[in-house]
Formats: C-alpha cells, sequence, structure tokens
C-alpha cells in the first residue's frame, strides 16, 4: 500500500483581503480559523495521511493546536506556489508511487465525498487527477480597455478546483521541470499538462469556495452551515 501524502500551501499573504492577518487565520463562524477548518476536512476524509504544511518563514499567527494530524511537518513556504509545493516534495521522504495531494489552504468547504471521489481517480489514473466543474456561465473574452471583445464557447472548459493528485515521482518531475525552463505554472496541473500527460477532471462541488475576497467569509460560513457541519470536518 502506497502512503497518502497531503500538501497544503499556507505561506500566501491573501492582499486582496485587505485584512491584518493572511486570510487562512481569519476565522468563520464558530472563531476557528480557515486554516483549522481546511486541515479537520482534510483529516477526516484521511486521518492516516501525512501533512506537509508550507508556512512563511515569519508566520507568527500559527499554532500547531490547529492540525489534526498525528504525523505532519512545516517546511518554509516560497515566494509561488509551485516553489512552496517543490519545498515540500523536496521534504518528505516519499516513494515515487505514494499518492500526494495538493489543496488550498483556503478552501475550507472541501467535503468528504469529493476527496474520497479524488482519491479514487488518482490511484487508478497515472496522470493524476484534479477536482474541477463544467463552465455554466457565458465566457467574454476582454480587450486591454476591458471592454467585452467577445464570448468564447464553453464547450469542454473546466474550473480547476483543488485539492489536485499525482504520484510522488510524476509530480515532483512535473515541477522541477517547470522550474529549470523558468515557466510560472499556477496548479499542479498545468506543470503535469507541460510533460504531455493528461490528468482526469473529476466533477467537484460547486461549493468548493475558494477564500479570496472580503465577502467570501461569510459566504464560506453560509456554505459550511448549509452542509450541517456539526464540527469542523464532518461535511460528507
Amino acid at each position: 500500500m502506497s502512503q497518502t501524502w497531503l500538501i497544503v500551501p499556507a505561506a500566501g499573504q491573501g492582499r486582496r483581503m485587505g485584512a491584518d492577518k493572511p486570510k487562512q487565520y481569519l476565522t468563520l463562524a464558530d472563531e476557528q480559523p480557515v486554516l483549522a477548518h481546511t486541515l479537520a476536512r482534510l483529516h477526516c476524509a484521511f486521518p492516516t495521511a501525512r501533512l506537509v504544511l508550507c508556512l512563511d518563514a515569519d508566520d507568527r499567527w500559527f499554532s500547531s493546536h490547529w492540525v489534526p494530524f498525528a504525523k505532519w511537518q512545516r517546511v518554509p513556504g516560497g515566494s509561488e506556489r509551485m516553489d512552496s509545493v517543490l519545498n515540500a516534495l523536496h521534504a518528505m521522504a516519499a516513494a515515487d508511487d505514494d499518492v500526494v495531494m495538493v489543496h488550498d489552504v483556503a478552501r475550507p468547504c472541501i467535503t468528504v465525498g469529493d476527496l474520497q471521489a479524488l482519491y479514487q481517480a488518482v490511484a487508478t489514473h497515472p496522470a493524476g487527477a484534479l477536482l474541477a466543474m463544467p463552465v455554466a456561465d457565458t465566457m467574454k473574452r476582454a480587450d486591454d480597455q476591458c471592454l467585452s471583445a467577445r464570448t468564447e464557447p464553453r464547450d469542454g472548459l473546466w474550473h480547476a478546483l483543488t485539492p489536485q493528485g499525482f504520484r510522488y515521482a510524476l509530480l515532483r518531475r512535473a515541477l522541477e521541470t517547470a522550474r529549470q525552463q523558468q515557466t510560472l505554472v499556477t496548479d499542479e496541473a498545468s506543470a503535469v499538462e507541460a510533460l504531455g500527460e493528461f490528468p482526469q477532471l473529476v466533477s467537484g462541488r460547486r461549493d468548493n469556495l475558494k477564500i479570496t475576497h472580503p465577502d467570501d467569509l461569510a459566504l464560506a460560513a453560509a456554505i459550511m452551515a448549509a452542509q450541517a457541519v456539526v464540527a469542523p470536518g464532518r461535511a460528507e
């Protein structure tokens, strides 16, 4: 049996929130920070997984009390997301065939059902998999003056979500190749795609919200209430 690893990049500053601390430390309705909710959800689905948490070297808000995993380690975050994930991959004592899933710390509404569905896809598809959802809205292409220049066909378009999961060796090779080629990738799947691989898209729930703007906090709290969460991590 291969080991399951979870990488959570949490070194971002979340400046678009306009808050006095990074968004992962802002609290939701029960006064627990976003980070604590996200880790609790992951732990509910994968209680025996190993966690690698990427934190800023000068992080003064983090508390280990928010980590429910028995086996976990902290690694320094990088200037970009891909740098943080690479730092984690280099620090892990993982086997080439181990499953590695990377999840945004700012997605605390992820459900156990979606997590387990993704794991099954990663375990069976050699190029890995990612949670995503088909584009439902009409897509517009803007010009340099922010005017609507044309409508883009939405057939075959998906919104990429997280987690995204791959075998350890493939993910490390993909991100190391992107770094060597000085290519900035915004998610792990795009680095794997650049190798000529085709990760599987796993249709995920639309309430897998990424907290980015101030009003997203209230929306996340409402989503979690609608999911009938009694305590962090019990959404199905």
